[in-house]
């Protein structure tokens, strides 16, 4: 069994072309394993200072809107800091894990920068973390097309993973 989609979710747009020309890549790169799409939620405005209310609505806003773009049977993995830190060979693993359990399709998805909502993380199958460090979700974007193309490159056993 081999999944046919892979998608990621994300809040907001990738405002600097270089970021958008390494996401272009990679996404060239994964077509030879899946159908690979990047799909963008609107960020939603808050106050320069926003309050705590302010933020939980603003995440409740964005979930909503992540939710309206998850497929109907895709394998949600959402990236939190919560999550559980996984290795590339463990994503590989999880991917392959997924086809063999007969889902079609798996879709990641990253939060804005106050992370995601209480609704897309209870839809979540799993939840992993990237790594302690903190990332600009630009770059976290960036890191996680290569690390799907990784996962897909380990379980095809190419020379890409050293």
């Amino acid at each position: 069994m081999k999944i046919q989609r892979v998608s990621i979710i994300c809040v907001g747009k990738l405002k600097e072309e270089y970021w958008r020309n390494a996401c272009a890549e990679y996404q060239k790169r994964l077509s030879s394993y899946c159908k690979f799409s990047v799909i963008e939620a609107e960020e939603y405005k808050l106050p320069s200072s926003p309050s705590h209310a302010n933020i939980e609505a603003g995440l409740d806003r964005e979930g909503e809107r992540i939710i309206a773009k998850i497929p109907n049977g895709a394998r949600v993995i959402t990236l939190c800091v919560e999550g559980t830190p996984f290795s590339s060979e463990q994503l590989a693993k999880e991917i392959a894990d997924c086809a063999v359990s007969g889902a079609s399709e798996v879709c990641f998805i990253i939060g804005g920068s106050y992370g995601l909502s209480d609704a897309v993380k209870r839809m979540s199958h799993r939840r992993i973390s990237m790594s302690a460090m903190t990332f600009p979700h630009q770059l976290a974007r960036v890191i996680l097309c290569e690390q799907i193309y990784r996962a897909f490159g380990i379980n095809a056993d190419s020379r890409y993973h050293k």
